[in-house]
């Protein structure tokens, strides 16, 4: 009689354990990663793989006020939450950044604000940069096929 309660509890809890384990691993994939940005870490980044010429001629003030700019742009678009909360994988709108029309933005903010480019080569750099972080931390989705981009 007592191994047969045993094997009940036994059967028992692993039953539980299943649920419980499925149940919240359906619940996570629901639910989009959350890709943290930090500000300071993504100046690191992009000024690291910004071109040695790029890197001669920016400081990393003025990267980092080209990444607010481009964070700035980003919420602007919708692609920047208000505040930090996990969401459900919902998203149906597809949509398509480009480099050309980001970088036209931040070479536009730069010169709002003072921000002194030397030479526009350096926006596409830090543009390039700022985006492999993205991919980095996993922000960003797959890229889209040329075909599928609107000019």
């Amino acid at each position: 009689m007592t191994i047969v309660f045993a094997v009940v509890a036994a059967i028992a809890v692993f039953v539980i354990a299943a649920v419980t384990v499925g149940r919240e691993a359906h619940r996570l994939d629901a639910v989009a990663p959350r890709a943290v940005y930090a500000l300071d870490e993504a100046v690191d980044f992009v000024c690291d793989r910004l071109p040695v010429e790029s890197q001669a001629r920016l400081t990393p003030e003025e990267v980092e006020q080209l990444l607010v700019f481009h964070m700035q742009w980003l919420h602007s678009q919708g692609l920047q939450p208000d505040k930090v909360v996990d969401r459900r994988q919902d998203i149906d709108d597809t949509v398509v950044v480009t480099e050309d029309s980001l970088t036209a933005y931040l070479l536009g903010e730069a010169d709002r604000n003072d921000v002194d480019l030397l030479d526009d080569i350096d926006a596409v750099n830090v543009v390039e940069a700022h985006l492999a972080y993205f991919e980095a931390i996993g922000a960003v989705g797959p890229q889209a096929p040329l075909d599928d981009v609107i000019e």
